[in-house]
């Protein structure tokens, strides 16, 4: 006779955490995301603009399935969005070519200043206006503020990109790093909840675990190219900033009912679930550079 499973152990269903399938799927599908994501940003310009673009566009779509928004609306949203970070952000930061000085015979050296991220506020007083032209014309100020999240991050990368792609590198290494191991110490230490009435898988040892790896794999990062000593001190605070994000969406989806902000992507849900770390990381990185610590 086969040995029975304990009455109060039930194998994990399909489709759950716990589920051997699962954690497989979630772990090929991550890897499969950050080499889409490195490539672009290695190769810079148009790629990594149209890869923002299209995560920009998704974040929003599935913002609006949340809060039940027309696709009428979302469709316009996300033409905004384009012309914003398409046309906006080359309008002032024209793909491929920072501003620099001419140093004599033909060469040049890159030359940023304060004045140089005067436009960001341009782009972000922008931004401001698309979110409140769709909440005026879709009657939905929540369509208006999904907007806003989603533009003002996907400008600060964009910019971030045409500085030194480096940056965004290592915003999405602490990010990254954050999650991953936030994940794993998590379900493997347990312990007391971090806000178990918003999220209630999240721990202190997950945020601990995050903190610690974005220290260690953003260090490493800023160690082998040579980047600004400020980042060995900014890794930890943003991780804690990216777990922040992480569950400011989490209350936006135990507002709307749902589990996941969408289903797209095998064991991880949508675009939202992703990147809502990301939204908090690639602001405040952005917001460094622009103040002159980078």
């Amino acid at each position: 006779m086969s040995e029975q499973r304990p009455a109060n152990r039930p194998s994990p269903l399909p489709g759950t955490p716990g589920h051997p399938g699962d954690i497989s799927t979630r772990f090929a599908m991550g890897v499969l995301m950050i080499a889409v994501a490195s490539a672009a940003v290695y190769f810079g310009g148009w790629p990594f603009r149209a890869l923002v673009l299209v995560g920009a566009g998704i974040m929003l779509a599935e913002w609006a399935e949340m809060h039940k928004v027309a696709w009428l609306w979302t469709w316009l949203g996300v033409l905004l969005l384009a012309v914003l970070l398409l046309g906006g952000v080359e309008y002032f930061y024209s793909a491929g070519e920072a501003d620099a000085m001419p140093l004599g015979y033909g060469e040049e050296m890159e030359a940023i200043d304060a004045g140089t991220f005067l436009p960001v506020l341009y782009l972000i007083g922008a931004a401001a206006a698309g979110g409140l032209l769709l909440a005026l014309l879709s009657r939905r100020l929540t369509l208006g503020w999904g907007f806003f999240y989603v533009a003002v991050p996907s400008v600060a990368l964009l910019v971030l990109s045409w500085v030194d792609y480096t940056l965004v590198f290592w915003a999405m290494i602490v990010t990254w790093s954050t999650d991953i191991f936030a994940y794993f110490a998590g379900r493997g230490i347990g312990g007391p909840k971090l806000a178990p009435r918003v999220s209630p898988n999240k721990t202190w040892a997950g945020l601990i675990g995050g903190m610690v790896a974005a220290a260690l794999f953003g260090g490493l990062w800023v160690y082998l190219l040579q980047l600004p000593s400020i980042l060995y001190l900014l890794a930890a605070p943003f991780a804690v900033a990216a777990q922040l994000g992480d569950l400011f969406e989490s209350w936006l989806k135990r507002r709307a009912g749902v589990k996941d902000s969408g289903t797209w992507l095998p064991g991880h849900g949508g675009a939202l679930d992703r990147l809502d770390g990301l939204v908090v990381v690639a602001i405040l990185t952005a917001a460094a550079m622009m103040a002159g610590w980078l």
